[in-house]
């Protein structure tokens, strides 16, 4: 069957989730934001995937794509697009279900208030047949908006489970007897990440480091900023085959966002076997990370808690770091770009 997708930024976690769909025999076609891009990530040419320049597209064009495509199922991110709104009610009118993806919280913001009272009067339904969440706070937050249980979907995230879980089957047993003493974030240099206040604590803890390294990948406009900080090794931002030589050298993965409504970059180092530090705000916290089973949660720009957290990970043995790591990785096989692609086509079975 063809699948339409009208997305904002395709990143290596939409494509998981495509590829899987494109892989059962169906026919993905995919309009995406080609500017605004938040990171140079370049999707690969899969067999049965079709990428569309959502620059190249007026909203008429769009309308007259899903027109000759009649699409099964319709899935709309970056629902903020007028051009992707017109198509979807279009498609919602002939009958054809139609997807909003949701991954933001609900945090009572006068935009999110809108959007409540947008939903009491019917709005969303006008445009969707049913929404996909990332995890249970999507849920709730879809409820307020007007859906009904059974029209929302779960898993609408997945990491490409087959890199990240190469990634660990290739290291785990090295680390099991020299297991690496290195801190790992990856990520957007931007003030939103927390990055500010891991740095402060990475420099308060002086020698209590022992050996333990931090190294940050991404880019961003504090970049320049952070390169300049001793005791700090910074790598530009990586495809996501680059990315996965990282882990073989990796001992933790650092996630200390002010804002990070889900996080997929969590469950794709959890599969890589990495224990995890996130601050409370993460939302992939609540499916990949148990604390004390394979990480620890701190409360958001709290330092002294940062502090404490690394502190532990780092008295513990190789050994306790490597179950751990073994843990993490068991977690993260609890969303599967399978599971994921098998709840959105639940729609039209």
């Amino acid at each position: 069957m063809k699948i339409l997708y009208l997305y904002a930024e395709v990143m290596g976690y939409t494509m998981a989730t495509i590829r899987e769909l494109a892989e059962r025999g169906n026919e993905v076609h995919v309009v995406h934001w080609d500017y605004k891009k938040l990171t140079p990530y370049k999707p690969p040419k899969l067999t049965n995937v079709f990428l569309y320049n959502r620059s190249e597209y007026s909203a008429e064009q769009m309308q007259e794509l899903a027109r000759n495509l009649t699409p099964a199922v319709t899935v709309v991110s970056g629902w903020m697009d007028r051009g992707y709104t017109r198509v979807a009610r279009q498609l919602k009118l002939d009958g054809l279900p139609v997807v909003l993806g949701l991954d933001g919280h609900w945090h009572a913001t006068l935009k999110q208030w809108l959007a409540l009272t947008l939903g009491w009067i019917g709005y969303f339904s006008q445009y969707y047949s049913h929404v996909w969440v990332a995890g249970l706070s999507q849920f709730e937050y879809a409820r307020r908006l007007g859906f009904e249980k059974d029209s929302i979907l779960y898993d609408l995230y997945s990491a490409d489970l087959h890199t990240f879980n190469q990634a660990y089957n290739t290291s785990i047993e090295r680390k099991q007897s020299h297991y690496p003493h290195r801190f790992l974030f990856v990520g957007r240099f931007e003030p939103v990440k927390g990055l500010d206040v891991l740095l402060q604590v990475w420099q308060q803890l002086g020698s209590k480091k022992c050996d333990w390294e931090l190294h940050l990948i991404g880019n961003g406009t504090l970049k320049s900023k952070f390169e300049a900080i001793d005791n700090v090794v910074i790598k530009d931002f990586m495809q996501p085959e680059q990315l996965i030589q990282e882990v073989a050298n990796a001992g933790c993965f650092l996630l200390p966002s002010r804002g990070e409504p889900w996080g997929v970059v969590v469950h794709e180092f959890a599969a890589a076997g990495l224990p995890l530090i996130l601050s409370d705000v993460v939302g992939a916290a609540s499916t990949f990370l148990i604390t004390g089973l394979n990480g620890f949660i701190f409360k958001v720009n709290d330092r002294q808690a940062l502090a404490s957290k690394m502190c532990q990970i780092m008295d513990m043995t190789d050994q306790e770091l490597h179950g751990m790591a073994v843990s993490s990785h068991m977690l993260s096989q609890r969303i599967t770009p399978n599971t994921s692609a098998s709840n959105l086509v639940s729609v039209v079975d």
